[in-house]
C-alpha cells in the first residue's frame, strides 16, 4: 500500500515537471504566462485611453491646430466643456462606412484571391509562398507574401483616379479623417474580439495557444499564436501588413493633395515625408518575406495590441507629420532639407543594410562574408515545446557587433528626420520619435529577457560579446 501510494506520488511529480518544463520551453517564445500587477495595470491603461489619446491628438489638429495644451487649458479654466469639444467632432458616416468597408474588402481581396507575380520579374525580390519561422509547437506555416504586389495595385489606381478617372477626390481621406477613425476603431475592437473568442472555442493550432486566466491581459496581448481562417488567411500577416501599412502611403498622398488644395503648392517638408516614410513602407513591402522571422509574427502573439493597434495606432499616429503639415504648411532652408534628408537616407541604410547581415547570415548559416570577412558567432541550443532542440547562431561582427539592435538604431534615425521635416514649432509630430524611442527599448528588454529564458548562459556568453543594445558606448 505504502510503496503504492509513493509510487502515485512520484507520478505526480513527474506529470508536475513535465508540465513545468512545458511552460519553460513555452515561456521561450511570445507573452507571458502569469500577469503580474505592474503589467496588469499597464494594460488596464491602454485599453482605457489608448483610443482616447488617438482621438486627442487628431481633435487637436482639428480644432485646435495641433497645439496639444491649448485643449486640456480650455477645460482646466473652463472655457470649455467636453461636451463643446465632443459636439464639434465629426461622427460616423455612412460614406465614411463605406469607404472603409470597401477598402478593406479591396485588401483582402488582394491578399486572398491574387497569388504573386512580382517575384517572376522583380530580381531580387522574394514572395510568393514561403515559410515561417516555427512555432511553440513547432509548426511551421507558410505564407503567400504578396504585400509588394497589393501595394503596387493599390497605388496604381489611385494614381489612376486622380490623373485620368476622378472617381473620388485625392484628398478624400483627409476629408473623412475623423468618420473613419471611428470605423478604423470599430474594426481594431472586432477582430480584436474575434480573435479572442476563436482562441476559447476554435483555434487554430490548441498548443500553440497561451491561457494566463486573466480576461483582461489574455485580451491584449492574445491567445493564439497564429490566428487563421481556412489555410491562408492569417490574421497577424494581414493586420499587421494590410490594410494599415498599405493605407500610410495613401494617407501621406491625401495630405499632400490637401496642402496643394489649401495652399496652391506642396512643401518641400510634405514631399520629405512622403519620401521618407514611402521609402521605408516600400522597404517593409520588399522584404515582407524576411518580416516573417521578426518578433511580430515570431513571438507575439495577436490580441488587442496587434489587431486594434494596426488598424487605429499605426495608420493615425504614424502619419502625424503629413496631418500637421497640411494645418502648418512648412517650406524648410535648403540646408534644413538636405539635413532632414541625410539623416533619413542614412538611417535607412544603417536599418537595412543591419537586416540584410543578418538575413544573409542566417540564409548562408554563416558561411559568408561581412565587410570583407567571415562573421563572427556564438552557437547557442534551444527546445521547443515538444522536446525537440534547435540550434541557432548569434552573429557578434558586422553591425550586430556593435550593438545587439542596431537594426532599431537605424529606425530611429530615420524616426526622427520625419519628426525634424516639420520644423520646431510644436510638439505634436515629434510624438512619432518619442513613442518609437519607448517602442524599441521596451522591445529590446522584452527580446533580451525572452532571449536570455531561451538561451540560457548562452545569452550570457552574447552579450558579453555585444555589450550595448542601441548605442555603442552608451546603452
Amino acid at each position: 500500500m505504502a510503496a503504492h501510494q509513493e509510487k502515485k506520488l512520484a507520478e505526480e511529480r513527474k506529470h508536475q515537471n513535465i508540465q513545468n518544463d512545458t511552460k519553460a520551453f513555452q515561456g521561450q517564445w511570445g507573452r507571458a504566462w502569469e500577469v503580474d500587477w505592474f503589467s496588469l495595470a499597464s494594460i488596464l491603461f491602454l485599453l482605457m485611453f489608448a483610443p482616447l489619446i488617438v482621438y486627442y491628438f487628431i481633435m487637436s489638429c482639428a480644432q485646435y491646430q495641433c497645439t496639444l495644451t491649448d485643449p486640456l487649458l480650455d477645460l482646466l479654466t473652463g472655457n470649455k466643456h467636453l461636451s463643446d469639444i465632443w459636439n464639434r467632432t465629426p461622427m460616423l458616416t455612412s460614406r465614411a462606412a463605406g469607404i472603409y468597408s470597401l477598402w478593406v474588402t479591396f485588401q483582402v481581396v488582394l491578399y486572398m484571391s491574387i497569388p504573386d507575380f512580382c517575384h517572376k520579374f522583380l530580381p531580387g525580390y522574394v514572395g510568393g509562398v514561403q515559410e515561417g519561422a516555427v512555432t511553440p509547437a513547432g509548426v511551421v506555416n507558410k505564407y503567400e507574401i504578396n504585400g509588394l504586389q497589393a501595394w503596387i495595385i493599390t497605388h496604381m489606381l489611385w494614381f489612376a483616379n486622380a490623373s485620368c478617372f476622378h472617381f473620388f477626390s485625392p484628398t478624400i481621406i483627409f476629408d473623412n479623417w475623423i468618420p473613419l477613425l471611428w470605423c478604423a476603431n470599430i474594426l481594431g475592437y472586432a477582430v480584436s474580439t474575434f480573435a479572442m473568442i476563436k482562441g476559447y472555442f476554435f483555434p487554430t493550432n490548441a498548443k500553440d495557444c497561451k491561457f494566463t486566466g486573466n480576461f483582461f491581459y489574455d485580451y491584449m496581448m492574445g491567445i493564439e499564436f497564429n490566428p487563421r481562417i481556412g489555410k491562408w488567411f492569417d490574421f497577424k500577416l494581414f493586420f499587421n501588413g494590410r490594410p494599415g501599412i498599405v493605407a500610410w502611403t495613401l494617407i501621406n498622398l491625401s495630405f499632400a493633395a490637401k496642402q496643394q488644395e489649401l495652399y496652391g503648392e506642396v512643401t518641400n517638408s510634405m514631399i520629405l515625408v512622403n519620401v521618407l516614410q514611402g521609402i521605408y513602407v516600400l522597404d517593409f513591402f520588399w522584404n515582407e518575406a524576411w518580416y516573417l522571422k521578426t518578433i511580430d509574427i515570431c513571438h507575439d502573439h495577436f490580441g488587442w495590441y496587434l489587431g486594434w493597434g494596426d488598424c487605429v495606432w499605426l495608420p493615425y499616429l504614424y502619419t502625424l507629420q503629413g496631418l500637421y503639415l497640411v494645418y502648418h504648411p512648412i517650406q524648410l532652408c535648403t540646408a534644413h532639407a538636405i539635413g532632414v534628408l541625410m539623416l533619413g537616407l542614412l538611417g535607412y541604410y544603417v536599418f537595412r543594410m543591419t537586416n540584410h547581415q543578418k538575413d544573409l547570415f542566417r540564409r548562408t548559416n554563416g558561411n559568408c562574408r561581412i565587410w570583407g570577412k567571415k562573421p563572427e558567432y556564438i552557437e547557442c541550443s534551444y527546445m521547443s515545446v515538444d522536446g525537440t532542440k534547435y540550434y541557432s547562431k548569434l552573429m557578434t561582427s558586422g553591425f550586430w557587433g556593435w550593438a545587439r539592435h542596431f537594426n532599431y538604431t537605424g529606425d530611429l534615425m530615420g524616426s526622427l528626420a520625419y519628426c525634424l521635416a516639420c520644423g520646431f514649432e510644436h510638439i505634436l509630430p515629434y510624438f512619432y520619435i518619442i513613442y518609437m524611442t519607448i517602442l524599441l527599448i521596451h522591445r529590446c528588454i522584452r527580446d533580451e529577457h525572452r532571449c536570455c529564458s531561451k538561451y540560457g548562459k548562452d545569452w550570457k556568453h552574447y552579450t558579453t560579446a555585444v555589450p550595448y543594445r542601441l548605442l555603442p558606448g552608451i546603452f
